[in-house]
């Protein structure tokens, strides 16, 4: 458990995220140590730990991966995700549907746990340099953002299926890890029992791709508007900007942050339009951030 000394640290740390955003994050590299980072099954608190503390836990290691925010090589110092697993949630951690990671930008990746059984994960804490842990996302317009206290990445050099899922399972300041099931976590996203073919692989797309950072009924990231309750995306912006938006924001609105769906997602034109079905199949499925069901 971390200390109250380290607690302190933790919260004068978010204290200043909220006021001053990315601009200060640089400045408080110093303090990642102390950050006490959660490792929760289903909404009970395992562990917390520092980074300090997995230095003792788990053995790091160098690994150079894609960087795909970046479009570079880029080496890591990284604990192997499945061993940090084992040492926190014992073998628990492989009986679990999802791990949701949540981020102190408000990012919430929900990531399948057989994608870690499929391929390897591992959590960058550093670079391997010793440089400060930052990177210039140039998928957000070259935003200089602070990657710890953990930075989720993949052993992607060699496999094409983790290169074309670009960044999507790619969380960076992970401050929180969850073992839960999607349905429990998540009830108002899924579609209307009787949505078509079309509508329910939108649904996957819009997990995979889009709920990271965007609200479906209250559910989903934080980092970026909500898209349903009380009016949907599709009930102000036409098809045809909406399209545009997903795709490619900036040619909508100058200097957006937003990143476009990935150019080596395959069959790109096609998941953008089944996500726009999702999205107006949950125009008429609103319920309010309180699960309170209004259709």
């Amino acid at each position: 458990m971390s200390s109250p000394i380290s607690r302190s640290f933790q919260n004068i740390f978010l204290i200043l995220v909220a006021i001053c955003g990315s601009v200060c994050l640089p400045a408080l590299a110093f303090s990642q140590s102390n950050i006490g980072i959660e490792f929760k099954d289903k909404d009970q608190i395992v562990k917390i730990l520092t980074l300090s503390d997995l230095a003792s836990e788990v053995t790091a290691v160098s690994l150079t991966v894609f960087e795909i925010h970046e479009k570079k090589d880029q080496i890591y110092k990284a604990y192997p995700a499945r061993v940090l697993f084992d040492k926190t949630f014992g073998k628990e951690w492989l009986k679990a549907e999802e791990i949701v990671f949540i981020s102190m930008d408000g990012y919430q990746a929900s990531i399948p746990v057989t994608k870690f059984t499929s391929h390897d994960a591992y959590f960058a804490f550093a670079h391997d340099d010793n440089s400060p842990f930052t990177m210039t996302n140039i998928l957000q317009n070259n935003e200089v953002v602070q990657l710890g206290p953990l930075y989720l990445i993949w052993d992607n050099m060699k496999s094409k299926v983790l290169l074309e899922d670009g960044a999507s399972d790619m969380p960076y300041q992970v401050k929180s890890i969850e073992l839960t099931t999607f349905a429990t976590r998540f009830p108002n996203l899924s579609p209307p029992a009787k949505a078509s073919a079309e509508v329910r692989r939108g649904f996957l797309h819009f997990r995979k791709y889009c709920m990271a950072c965007h609200m479906i009924n209250g559910e989903g990231g934080g980092k970026a508007p909500e898209l349903n309750y009380p009016t949907s995306v599709v009930e102000y912006i036409k098809p045809e900007y909406l399209t545009r938006w997903i795709e490619n924001p900036s040619s909508i609105r100058h200097n957006s942050l937003m990143p476009g769906l990935a150019q080596e997602i395959p069959n790109r034109a096609k998941i953008t339009k089944e996500i726009i079905a999702y999205l107006k199949a949950m125009s008429a499925t609103k319920r309010s951030p309180k699960h309170q069901d209004i259709r």
